[in-house]
This record gives structure tokens, C-alpha cells and sequence, in this order.
């Protein structure tokens, strides 16, 4: 059964990001579907700054920042769904929860509102959104200028206000992880806003999809296995996987 184009242009990613570089031809033999689709779908994932074109071959864009919120959403929607699922039966009702921003985090948040009784504090207004209609759920949302692209608060404003609070569970992604577990991030406003989340929790839940596993991005601090939990789709090597085991990081493939 050929796949819907959601879930198509997904698994383009998906495929981009552990071959680094493709052809259409290539695409279309392992997708099943005409060269003339898959051209298709490049071009538009072209005009959405997801991929690059050159000569007859395709490859993900890594920027120098992140591409803009609504873009992010399509990709590896799936995979996101299933950290979620994964976050939601990780944390009970009543817990107390800090949530950072993005995509993933924002599904996360999404799962999450089925839960009872939560508190929540976020520089996310997606991932609040996300949670107006969970069952006595408390939310505490970070000042500061926002950042419009996003609809978040990063930076200084982000980590004086988690500061202020100790919760049960700090859910947070990043920009990229390094094929040697490195964590990478776009700028120092992004490294600074997830040390202050995972600062306040008493388990910390690093949730990366894997188009992000392999990105070379200009900073980097921390490694996988300084957290508590990693939840991904990607397939991680046996080295890094020992290393989180040492480290006492609970590695949950979904």
C-alpha cells in the first residue's frame, strides 16, 4: 500500500538523514512510487527549506538556525507521536512537569493533557495551548520577549524563570545530536534555555526525533547520557548506547 504524503515526505526525511546525500532515483526505488512524486515532493520540500537540490541529488539543510515552527511540525510526525505516547506513560497524574519548546516537546504536551491534576511550567505558549483543556491542570508560563518565530521565551528570561521552580519531570529537546552523542543546538540562547530546564527536574527527558541524530551544528555541550531519559526513533550505535547505560541513562527507542 503506498504511503499518504504526510507520511511519504517523512520517511524522505527519515532516509535523508541516515544516507546524508540521495538522488530522486534512489528515493523512488526504495519509496515505491514514480520519480516524477518524489520530484514532487522535494520541490516542495525544497520551498520549505527542509532539503537542498544540487545536481540530480538531495540532502537536509543544516542551517545555521533552525527552520521556522510550522515547517518543523511535518516532519517525522509520526515518530513524534510515539516519543509522546512514550513521555505520557512515563510521567503520572499529579505530577509536577517543566516543558521546554519545540515540535516534539509540544506533542508531548498534547499526550500529556489526558493526564489529571498536572503542574506545568514552560517557555512554550504551543505547549501550553496544547494543555488548556487537561483536568485541573496548574500552568505557570515564563516572561520575557518572545521569540515570534517560535512562540517561545529562550535565553536569560528562561533561566531565571525555571530557576524558581523543582519539578518531577524537565521534558526538553535540542538541535541535533552528534554521531559521538554530543548535544548540539543552534546558538547559546537555545544551550542556556535547556540548562535551565533540565536544571529544576528531578528526571531529566531529552526527546529528539532522528532526522536530528548526525547534525553538525555550531553548539554543543552535554552528551546523551548526562540526562535520565533519552526518547527517540532513531537507532543509536552499541557505543553510545553502553555509554548511557554507565551513566545510569535510560535509553527508550520508540
Amino acid at each position: 500500500m503506498r504511503l499518504e504524503v504526510t507520511e511519504r515526505r517523512d520517511v524522505i526525511i527519515a532516509l535523508l538523514s541516515e544516507n546524508d546525500v540521495l538522488s530522486a532515483a534512489e528515493l523512488s526505488a526504495r519509496l515505491g512510487v514514480s520519480v516524477q512524486t518524489v520530484r514532487a515532493d522535494l520541490r516542495d520540500l525544497d520551498e520549505a527549506a527542509l532539503v537542498q537540490r544540487r545536481n540530480g541529488m538531495v540532502r537536509l539543510r543544516q542551517p545555521s538556525e533552525n527552520i521556522g515552527y510550522l515547517p518543523r511540525e511535518g516532519i517525522a510526525r509520526q515518530e513524534k507521536q510515539r516519543i509522546a505516547l512514550a513521555v505520557k506513560n512515563l510521567i503520572p497524574d499529579g505530577a509536577r512537569v517543566a516543558l521546554g519548546t519545540g515540535t516534539t516537546v509540544e506533542q508531548c504536551a498534547r499526550f500529556l493533557a489526558s493526564h489529571r491534576d498536572l503542574f506545568v511550567a514552560s517557555n512554550s505558549i504551543h505547549a501550553v495551548c496544547a494543555l488548556q483543556n487537561a483536568p485541573g491542570v496548574a500552568v505557570e508560563l515564563a516572561g520575557g520577549s518572545v521569540r515570534m518565530r517560535d512562540l517561545d521565551m529562550i535565553g536569560v528570561a528562561a533561566h531565571d524563570f525555571f530557576a524558581n521552580f523543582r519539578v518531577d519531570f524537565a521534558v526538553f529537546s535540542c538541535g541535533g545530536l552528534s554521531a559521538s552523542g554530543a548535544v548540539m543546538d543552534y546558538n547559546s540562547d537555545e544551550i542556556a534555555a535547556r540548562k535551565a530546564i533540565s536544571g529544576c527536574g528531578k528526571a531529566t527527558v531529552l526527546v529528539v526525533d532522528s532526522t536530528k541524530t548526525g547534525l553538525d551544528l555550531a553548539c554543543q555541550t552535554g552528551h546523551m547520557w548526562d540526562f535520565d531519559f533519552v526518547v527517540s526513533g532513531a537507532t543509536f550505535p552499541t557505543a553510545i548506547l553502553r555509554h548511557c547505560a554507565e551513566h545510569g541513562c535510560q535509553v527508550i527507542q520508540v
